[in-house]
Formats: structure tokens, sequence, C-alpha cells
């Protein structure tokens, strides 16, 4: 499996871990995004690395059965640097409405470490 694609996995996975459950090393989720990483949301709003590092510490077991679902996971453009890749991301939550977003993250590659530098996410209509 393609390096970017099974990162976006995992890191899902770990989001998952953390917000529905609390568990799993926030540090150790942190680590995967760049210091310069920026985030536009569903909503529009931007977030850096200093607001998203607040939002996963304040939110351990937040979100209490939490599902989240990829699909659609593409390598747009990769070189050896980093790469582009889009994918859709499911989620649910029991007794709430399910929602799907639209991605695409631009990874840098530093070694053998893959570091997200930019995500913007759109809500589905």
């Amino acid at each position: 499996m393609n390096r970017y694609i099974q990162e976006v996995i995992e890191a899902h996975v770990a989001i998952e871990n953390w917000l529905g459950k609390g568990e799993g090393d926030v540090q150790a989720l942190l680590a995967r995004f760049s210091p310069v990483f920026t985030m536009v949301t569903p909503g529009g709003k931007t977030l850096n690395f200093d607001s998203l590092s607040a939002f996963f510490q304040a939110q351990p077991a937040a979100k209490p059965g939490l599902k989240i679902s990829l699909d659609e996971i593409t390598v747009i453009a990769e070189w050896p640097g980093g790469a582009v890749v889009s994918y859709s991301e499911g989620q649910s939550l029991p007794g709430q409405e399910n929602t799907l977003r639209h991605s695409t993250v631009i990874f840098s590659n530093a070694g053998s470490d893959l570091l997200w530098l930019r995500l913007h996410e759109t809500a589905a209509a």
C-alpha cells in the first residue's frame, strides 16, 4: 500500500481512538503534523498547529462512540519530498446524523517521517 494512503488511514484510526475513547498517545498523534501545519475546516475556519494541538489535548473521549470511515483515498500527485492525497471521510456518533467531508492533504516527506502540512476539508452537500 502507498505510504501516504497508509498514513491517512493510520492517522484517522488514532483520531477516532483519541476522540471516541480517550485511547492513545496525544503527543504521538500531534507528531504526525508539521509545526507549520494549517487546516481549513468544513466550516471555513483556519487552524494552525497550536490550535490543532489545543483541540486534541482538550478532547480525549469527547465524542464517545465516534466512528470514522474513509473512502476514495487517492494519491493526486507524489514527488520525492511529499504528496497530495484526497479522500472522503464519514463520521458517525450515536444518536446524531452522520457527516461526510471531502478532504485534500499535502504531505511533507522529511526522511522517513511523513508530516501533515496542509489539510482542507469541505462538507458534503
